[in-house]
């Protein structure tokens, strides 16, 4: 009996070692795969970020694509003819070369064509409306029309006698030069104003002198 006993309590300690054994062995188990499954969560982020930059690396050219689009560039004229480009100059270019001459020189008769057309206009436009009006208001009316018409048209007249004097000079290649100072008067302020005389400090002078003895 007693032989039997003691093998009953080695078999019942024997199941509780096996069981400690198996409750050690989970909980190593469990403490092993915890680490594993935090460092998957740490991975997951960074596998994701660069999907996301690569995302935003590849809009960022469509949206400058679209922003080239939209950009326009406005017409450029110069002076006071529309249509004719600015003239640029080259460094270290002569003053009223070849090229200057005949920029100047397309200015000018563009611009002396176009006042011509304007005159011509405005005489067939009198000649076409003018009408003897029973009523004293209405011909007054008519009457002053045609004498602002004509104040425009004696200033264009005049304006277009300035225009053939400068192509004079831009022939006897006398034309871009202060006729005070004799200084270069400049690609720019000609452009602005072809049948210009006078360098920029000599026309100021001049207004100046106009308005004292004013």
């Amino acid at each position: 009996m007693a032989a039997k006993k003691k093998a009953v309590k080695s078999k019942a300690a024997a199941k509780k070692t096996t069981v400690t054994k198996k409750k050690v062995a989970s909980k190593s188990s469990a403490k092993k795969a915890a680490p594993k499954k935090a460092a998957a969560k740490k991975a997951a982020p960074t596998k994701a970020a660069p999907r996301k930059k690569a995302v935003a690396k590849k809009a960022a050219p469509k949206k400058a694509a679209a922003k080239k689009t939209t950009r326009r560039r406005p017409s450029v004229h110069i002076g006071p003819v529309p249509g004719i480009s600015p003239y640029k100059e080259k460094k270290g270019e002569e003053y009223m070369n070849e090229e200057q001459v005949a920029h100047f020189r397309g200015i000018l008769n563009a611009w002396k064509k176009e006042l011509m057309e304007e005159v011509d206009r405005t005489v067939h436009h009198m000649q076409d409306d003018a009408a003897n009006f029973p009523d004293p208001n209405d011909r007054a009316t008519q009457e002053s029309e045609f004498s602002m018409e004509l104040r425009a048209r004696d200033r264009e007249r005049k304006l277009i006698r300035k225009i053939e004097e400068s192509i004079r000079n831009l022939e006897n290649e006398e034309f871009g030069y202060c006729e005070a100072c004799g200084v270069e008067i400049g690609v720019k302020r000609l452009e602005a104003r072809p049948t210009a005389t006078l360098c920029i400090d000599c026309k100021m002078l001049d207004e100046i002198r106009e308005r004292q003895m004013g």
